[in-house]
């Protein structure tokens, strides 16, 4: 299919708006089994529907991308349908099957494969979301969920050079607490995380560090990223212990940096004042990849990281990840999934 005539290289990580999208219905106790592809475009819903007024709805972040072998292809989205099932079980949704998840979002891309960008140029970001959309008075789950997916195409999250990140870690704020909400992807996560943000752009921070709400000693997780820390040979980040999130670039790193790089991975507790120290500091994410972290800031003082470089492992690390989801480089552990395109 012809490319979209777009100024790929003026491309950003925003809400550009493609061809389609997909939309499904289900009630509380049914299965998703229907479904079909939609103009895109605006949606009405209630007032009163438990998304809007108990934030009853979960999301994923995905890509598609265009690669060296002129192929269109995702990022091992099994994961993510496994993800988005767990996320709605624990807020009371229907659960999508991995197979239903993963045709919607080959129907999506496939329709909107002239949106993605040419090969070295991005992506096409790819947000599936479950809501709760039946009128909810009372606070409970609703009695009818809706299934979305729309795709924007985006450039790279950083222009130009990778900038190292500058993080203020936080006392006053935490992500998320033990035996929340914190290990699913839901979407009140993201809105309680909007101030502390704001109010780190505002000092000249670019993210928040958030600290593990039951020992400050501890460090969680970046506001939407995973952590990790080197010291030597080893590799350390925050193991799961049910307020941090799964992330599929997590996973993905830590088999990497064990078969790449020999790194000694540890998932356990990461001490900030280890982090002050280390060799190196990179976040992972969907949207970031692998990014260094240059600067750490904790009550006014400022601990530089690698002389605020971005650390050996961390360029090796997202060399070899985007080789192997651009498709430059062998892929030995099965985890692109070419989408069919007509």
């Amino acid at each position: 299919m012809t490319k979209q005539n777009i100024d790929w290289d003026a491309l950003g990580f925003g809400v550009y708006p493609t061809r389609s999208m997909w939309q499904s219905t289900c009630p509380i106790n049914g299965d998703w089994a229907d479904g079909s592809l939609i103009p895109y475009g605006n949606i009405e819903i209630s007032p009163a529907a438990g998304v809007l007024n108990y934030g009853q709805g979960v999301f994923e972040g995905m890509k598609a991308y265009h690669s060296a072998k002129d192929r269109i292809v995702l990022f091992r989205p099994n994961m993510n349908g496994k993800r988005i099932a767990n996320s709605s079980h624990r807020l009371c949704m229907p659960e999508l099957k991995t197979d239903y998840f993963l045709n919607a979002v080959e129907q999506v891309v496939s329709d909107n494969s002239d949106f993605i960008p040419p090969y070295g140029k991005g992506g096409l970001y790819i947000r599936p979301i479950v809501w709760g959309t039946s009128p909810t008075l009372g606070v409970a789950p609703a009695s009818k969920y809706t299934f979305m997916i729309y795709t924007a195409p985006v450039g790279s999250y950083f222009k130009g050079n990778i900038k190292p990140l500058n993080l203020i870690a936080s006392d006053s704020y935490h992500r998320a607490a033990p035996k929340g909400i914190g290990n699913v992807k839901a979407i009140g996560n993201y809105s309680a995380s909007l101030r502390p943000v704001i109010e780190a752009k505002t000092q000249g921070f670019d993210e928040v560090l958030y600290l593990k709400a039951d020992d400050e000693r501890l460090v969680e997780e970046v506001g939407s990223a995973n952590i990790f820390m080197r010291k030597g040979n080893q590799l350390v980040t925050p193991k799961l212990s049910g307020s941090i999130l799964p992330g599929v670039t997590r996973d993905s790193i830590i088999q990497l940096a064990q078969d790449r790089l020999g790194l000694q991975v540890e998932e356990g507790e990461l001490l900030l004042s280890d982090v002050f120290s280390a060799d190196e500091i990179f976040c992972t994410g969907t949207a970031v990849v692998v990014t260094p972290v240059g600067q750490v800031t904790f009550r006014g003082k400022t601990h530089t990281i690698n002389d605020g470089n971005m650390g050996e492992a961390a360029t090796e690390l997202r060399k070899t990840l985007l080789g192997i989801q651009r498709e430059d480089i062998d892929d030995p552990y099965g985890w692109v999934h070419e989408v069919k395109t007509t």
